[in-house]
C-alpha cells in the first residue's frame, strides 16, 4: 500500500521526464523559478497575517486590561 504525500527518487525522476518531454528543456528553470517565487511569496504572507493577528490580540488584550483598571 502506497502512503500518499511519499515521493521516491524513482517517482521524482518519472516526473521530471514527463516535464521535460511537456515543456522542454529551456522552459522548466522558468517553470521552477516561478514556483520557487510563488511559494517564497505564500510563506511570507501567511507569516505576515500571524504576526498581524498576534498584534491584534495584544492590542485587545492590553485594551481589556485598561477598562478592568
Amino acid at each position: 500500500m502506497a502512503i500518499f504525500g511519499m515521493i521516491t527518487p524513482t517517482v521524482a525522476v518519472i516526473l521530471l521526464v514527463i516535464a521535460l518531454i511537456l515543456f522542454g528543456p529551456g522552459k522548466l528553470p522558468q517553470i521552477g523559478k516561478g514556483l520557487g517565487k510563488s511559494i517564497k511569496d505564500f510563506k511570507s504572507e501567511v507569516n505576515m497575517e500571524s504576526e498581524d493577528s498576534k498584534v491584534a490580540d495584544k492590542q485587545a488584550s492590553d485594551s481589556d486590561h485598561k477598562e478592568e483598571a
